[in-house]
């Protein structure tokens, strides 16, 4: 679950981060009042959209009067931001962020990630800072610096120290930068992120160390034990489909394809999705119904797959363990009769109960394609939506 820059930042505050005075701004007259309350010369109007890229995609803007506040907010409100994370439809500014303005000496770049090749959380930071990190990675990657965690003992001082000091921060605002660090790990590890991002980390004129910027995802899967986290969703910044497939405890991605696939397990999801694009069909969406599915389950994620008005095809592959290919079929059959099923639909059945599934299908009156293989399967749907 991702979180909007200013709900991260307040979040960092709780943990002793140092960030811009600002508020949150639904129409232009807020904007200008939260510029009133905030006061001084010079502000920053932030479109807030769950996506990277929002200064070069012209979504933030800096202000020297009210009323250059007021015409920027006119001017973001309602407008879809086209960034590199939005894809080409881009995302539409529904709030902003008018913050005040800081006297930015130099900016920096601090991330916590957990590295799949250690399995461990791990800190990266770089002196390039308000330039995105992919491409730090790929022209200088000398400039990254990284501190792996040893999850028994957590960040250690020695270690956020060794960082300020390699990306060149100096003097006082090393202990600042250290304490910014230690907290925004405890911040990493307590809300159960996935993701903690600050870009740009800045030093100010003055002596202080900030963060710019804030971008935080959360583990959707511990979300349970941080019901505070989970009310800062904001579901305008979510796919419709993906909302609803949530409410049923369903894994579902939109995706560029035209082909649906309804499967069982994340793992022959993913194969399913690789065997498509080999027999030259695109996958719509990766769903995955779970273990233990109910026909109410699969009735409506059939329904969230025809929902997708790009879907030319339907492949259903279940590989029956603790789920029931009888279950499977009883669910496909009943979403298919309730929203008139218009669409080829190949099905692909093994395990538990696979002859009471089909039977289930052959008797159904539906115009469904029977498939052997998972191969067989990708053949036909890809052949049948061309």
């Amino acid at each position: 679950m991702n979180v909007h820059e200013y709900q991260g930042k307040e979040l960092l505050k709780q943990y002793g981060a140092v960030v811009p005075r600002g508020q949150v701004a639904f129409t232009a007259d807020e904007a200008v009042d939260a510029a009133k309350n905030l006061g001084g010369e010079l502000w920053v109007v932030k479109a807030q959209i769950h996506a990277g890229g929002r200064g070069k995609a012209g979504g933030v803007k800096l202000a020297k009067t009210l009323d250059e506040v007021k015409a920027y907010a006119d001017e973001l409100i309602g407008k879809t931001l086209v960034t590199h994370q939005t894809g080409p439809e881009g995302k539409e500014v529904k709030r902003l962020l008018i913050e005040e303005g800081c006297p930015i000496d130099k900016e920096y770049y601090l991330g916590v990630v957990i590295d799949r090749a250690t399995n461990r959380v791990t800190l990266m930071a770089s002196s390039e800072g308000g330039t995105e990190i992919e491409e730090v990675a790929e022209k200088t990657p000398e400039l990254i610096h990284k501190a792996v965690v040893d999850p028994a003992v957590g960040l250690q001082a020695f270690q956020a120290r060794s960082l300020a000091y390699a990306i060149g921060i100096e003097g006082k605002q090393v202990n600042q930068a250290v304490k910014f660090m230690l907290g925004l790990y405890q911040a990493f590890i307590e809300k159960d992120c996935s993701l903690a991002e600050i870009n740009p980390l800045i030093t100010t004129k003055d002596g202080r160390v900030m963060a710019l910027d804030a971008k935080l995802n959360f583990d959707s899967n511990a979300l349970y034990r941080h019901k505070d986290i989970l009310e800062l969703r904001d579901l305008d910044e979510e796919d419709p489909k993906e909302i609803q497939a949530s409410k049923f405890d369903l894994s579902y991605i939109a995706l560029d394809g035209n082909i649906g696939c309804m499967v069982n397990g994340a793992g022959l999801a993913m194969a399913t999705m690789d065997i498509i694009k080999h027999y030259g069909g695109d996958p719509a969406n990766f769903l995955d119904v779970g273990g233990g599915a109910t026909a109410e389950k699969v009735t409506e994620a059939f329904k969230i797959i025809l929902d997708d008005p790009n879907v030319k095809g339907i492949l259903v592959n279940i590989f029956g363990g603790i789920m029931k290919c009888d279950v499977i079929a009883d669910g496909v059959v009943q979403a298919a009769k309730e929203v008139g099923l218009d669409r080829p639909l190949v099905v692909r059945l093994e395990g538990t109960n696979v002859e009471r599934g089909k039977e289930i299908l052959n008797k159904s009156g539906l115009k469904i394609t029977a498939a052997d293989s998972m191969a067989d399967a990708a053949e036909k749907i890809v052949a049948l939506v061309k």
